[in-house]
């Protein structure tokens, strides 16, 4: 009997133990965005307690052509680790695992010193238009493989097109990362990346989550230059004792191995159960909905990539501009102040504006597939203002998204109702806006904004709690519900088509 009181006193401790070990934990939640680098620790009830952004440069050199420096993200990596440092000390002693996401397709291409070959060249770079088409003439079968068409933001063409462009460079290729993939790189000496970043490479065998030796093949790489596949959930690696130094961390710390953006946006909403869906309003937008199998849809540009949870895919219609086409404006005519510009835009509004805006500052992909589309005004006159061409950006981009779901309603897929994410959600007025667009109750939730950097945060603890899933991802409190306003829905859907004539109209026109 003592022996046994002894053996349960013992079970009670460690109960007790864990228990307080888990209370006091946080997790660092790092999401590489276009323009800015957010980082975010979240305790054990999933508050934030900490936030922070970097913003980070882009560069154009060329038309088509959007790149990046690796390095700026690793110096915006130590900045805002810095900043979290400083502001919350007590949160940043008890980080127990770090999270990562990233914005997707990028190629950064390393030598086998693990030095940087070259710039990074973006997701919504358009240089690469005649190897995707050629790929796809190589590969018949891609999009079945890989869950889409190739298209010139896809890794693959960017591949084909350094074998072309800088044979030097392709020649001391050694390893191809993901965007996000660097920072872990930088943070642990590992090559990982997850099943959903793999997934845009378009390297990827979709279905069976590994990589496709017959697109390996078809874009000249072998399986030595790819980075090893982990689920996003899993302790992938873990933290260098150099990178500890430099972020003010524990060496060992558990670095989940993430996933893209937008999964790990549906991972901080929820949206892990077939049917949720969700619309992205970051630089770039998305139209998201989970399946619980892979359903591919290439004809009609709808990609089908693999979730960031095990067992799950997502069907997505990209658009290249969300958010961007509203940050270019501001700064044109507000030097960057876009919350005066959108609270005046707001104040003028009595429904659909006489201009049209085609939102395509960077080409677009869903629908169209088109890498020189062009940006546009319509209908400008003597009396135009800047509150008028705001809202015509703004129903720009809300018209592509009703184009968005109009192919996905083609391809057999509904929803009903949707959540919004990223920073878009700020503008209470816009999201109103698209809910009149596209004729669906949208949800807003609390810290919706947060976006990807939630959903890492939350992979970061589950790669150390051994929790399921379901149980850490559930869907936030939701703050608003907006519904549709009928009248105006019948005025915007006249609006849609007005919106699609500009675009054939002016197609091939400018090209560069």
């Amino acid at each position: 009997m003592p022996v046994n009181c002894s053996v349960d006193k013992g079970w009670n401790d460690l109960f007790i133990w864990a228990t307080m070990a888990f209370s006091i934990s946080t997790y660092l939640g790092i999401d590489l965005g276009t323009t800015t680098l957010k980082c975010i620790i979240t305790d054990h009830k999933q508050r934030v307690v900490g936030l922070t952004e970097v913003k980070l440069p882009i560069a154009r050199p060329q038309p088509l052509w959007s790149e990046q420096n690796p390095k700026d993200w690793w110096a915006g990596l130590q900045k805002a680790c810095k900043i979290l440092r400083f502001k919350h000390r007590n949160e940043w002693s008890r980080i127990s695992a770090i999270g990562l996401s990233g914005q997707m397709h990028g190629a950064v291409a390393l030598d086998a010193a693990g030095e940087v070959l070259r710039p990074a060249i973006l997701w919504n770079d358009g240089r690469a238009w005649l190897e995707a088409a050629d790929l796809n003439k190589k590969v018949p079968t891609i999009g079945q493989i890989a869950g889409v068409t190739a298209v010139a933001g896809f890794t693959a063409p960017k591949l084909l097109w350094l074998q072309a462009h800088e044979p030097k460079i392709f020649k001391r290729l050694a390893m191809l990362l993901a965007p996000k993939d660097f920072l872990r790189f930088k943070m642990s000496n590992a090559f990982i990346t997850d099943p959903c970043d793999a997934s845009g490479m378009l390297l990827l065998d979709v279905g069976q989550r590994k990589w496709s030796p017959v697109l390996m093949e078809a874009c000249g790489i072998k399986l030595e230059n790819l980075p090893r596949i982990d689920e996003g959930l899993k302790a992938s690696a873990q933290l260098s004792k150099s990178a500890a130094h430099l972020l003010g961390l524990p060496s060992g710390l558990p670095i989940a191995a993430g996933a893209g953006d937008a999964a790990a946006s549906a991972i901080g909403i929820g949206a892990i159960h077939d049917g949720d869906g969700f619309i992205s309003l970051g630089t770039s937008a998305q139209y998201f909905v989970t399946t619980k199998n892979f359903r591919p849809r290439p004809e009609q540009m709808i990609q089908a990539p693999c979730h960031g949870l095990p067992d799950l895919w997502y069907q997505v219609a990209a658009l290249l501009n969300g958010a961007g086409p509203l940050n270019w404006l501001s700064e044109i005519l507000q030097g960057g102040n876009i919350q005066n510009l959108l609270q005046r835009t707001q104040r003028r509004y009595h429904g659909p504006g006489r201009i049209l805006f085609l939102p395509y500052l960077s080409g677009e992909r869903t629908p169209h597939n088109d890498p020189h589309a062009r940006a546009a005004f319509h209908g400008l006159h003597a009396g135009t203002t800047p509150e008028d061409l705001a809202l015509a950006v703004l129903e720009g981009v809300a018209l592509s998204l009703a184009d968005c779901q109009d192919v996905l309603e083609q391809s057999g897929t509904r929803v009903a109702e949707l959540l919004v994410v990223g920073g878009g959600t700020r503008s209470r007025f816009w999201v109103q806006l698209i809910a009149n667009v596209l004729k669906r109750r949208i949800t807003i939730c609390k810290g919706a904004e947060l976006g990807a950097a939630f959903g890492a945060a939350r992979l970061a603890r589950l790669a150390v709690s051994g929790e399921a899933p379901a149980e850490v991802c559930s869907k936030p409190k939701p703050l608003m519900r907006l519904e549709p306003d009928p009248a105006l829905s019948k005025a915007y859907a006249d609006r849609l088509g007005d919106f699609r004539a500009l675009y054939g109209a002016l197609k091939g026109i400018g090209n560069v």
